[in-house]
């Protein structure tokens, strides 16, 4: 398989920031949107992308704890340049709801970064009976950027970046079982909805290149943060991840850290001109097949990717390429 999945010397790594990756760049008049940028690498994101001039839009689940977390930040470091609005990628209704509302103001977009989700649930079904990992990670951020297109193009370019993980690996798209309604495994159910990501990334670049708009996917690197809260402390420790006392037994990155990738992905010039790629660690990831570091064949194959977003596309009940 031909691939651009091929690094380029970046001259950041798994330690930079995302301060690092921004010094230099002035995002003054630009407008992002960080779904869940009130919480862990998403307020991080929103923080950095705000500091560095940006009016960053930040869609929340929970306002109030979302308002709480961006007051937090502090006046002198962000200003009025972070605005919260209520949306569940959960909820379709709610995304409409909120893609109308920000329609209606007439602005453009120049950075989307899906970084809201959902990791290891319990079973849930939300909407008509989705798998909710799937439905959260992947179908409520399919259906709001499809709905906030005219202005992702009417800036005359874009990027949207959307977050997934090294949890990709853990599944392939489970073409004849999307919903696991024939036994549910929450790894399985989180990797399929990390690959999802990827794919969807790879198709939307296809999709929106000659618009201008370009997408990117990502591994931001292993961070605690509350994307575990459906961990229990016992199977983190089974993991590996901490010990008895909740010490980290392997090295994460800190949330400055963890940021920096999508960060970059969302402002570098590195990436001009370029999309639908995977990135790690400040870099584009190579294909990998083994347990090295890169990304899975399958979660860049260019047909998956038309396959999903025709799938995504029929149960949503939205295309913005619709001819």
């Amino acid at each position: 398989m031909t691939t651009p999945q091929h690094r380029i010397g970046s001259g950041f790594g798994a330690t930079s920031t995302a301060d690092e990756v921004l010094a230099g760049i002035d995002l003054t008049g630009r407008l992002a949107i960080v779904t869940g940028g009130y919480s862990g690498l998403g307020l991080e994101t929103t923080r950095a992308l705000a500091e560095a001039g940006a009016h960053v839009v930040v869609p929340a689940r929970r306002v109030e704890q979302a308002r709480a977390a961006v007051g937090e930040l502090g006046e002198d470091r962000v200003g009025d340049r972070v605005e919260i609005d209520e949306l569940d990628l959960g909820d379709l209704a709610s995304v409409h709801a909120f893609a109308d509302r920000f329609l209606a103001t007439g602005r453009d977009i120049d950075i989307m970064v899906n970084s809201a989700g959902i990791m290891a649930c319990p079973e849930t079904r939300v909407g008509p009976g989705w798998e909710a990992q799937f439905a959260t990670n992947h179908l409520g951020h399919f259906a709001l950027v499809n709905r906030l297109w005219p202005r992702l193009v009417s800036g005359g370019g874009a990027r949207v970046v959307s977050v997934s993980s090294a949890g990709h690996r853990r599944s392939d798209i489970r073409w004849d079982d999307l919903a696991f309604e024939h036994g549910y495994d929450k790894w399985a159910a989180y990797g399929q909805a990390k690959t999802a990501n990827v794919l969807f990334a790879v198709e939307l670049d296809r999709l929106g290149a000659d618009a201008g708009v370009r997408a990117f996917a990502l591994h931001p690197g292993g961070i605690l943060t509350p994307l575990q809260r459906h961990l229990p402390t016992e199977e983190m420790v089974a993991l590996g991840w901490i010990d008895e006392n909740g010490t980290p037994l392997v090295r994460f990155k800190t949330p400055e850290q963890g940021a920096a990738t999508q960060t970059w992905a969302a402002t570098s010039p590195a990436l001009a001109g370029m999309g639908g790629v995977y990135l790690e660690d400040c870099e584009v990831a190579e294909v990998a097949t083994d347990d090295a570091p890169g990304v899975r064949p399958y979660a860049v194959d260019p047909e998956s990717a038309r396959r999903l977003w025709t799938v995504s596309a029929s149960l949503t009940g939205v295309n913005a390429f619709t001819r």
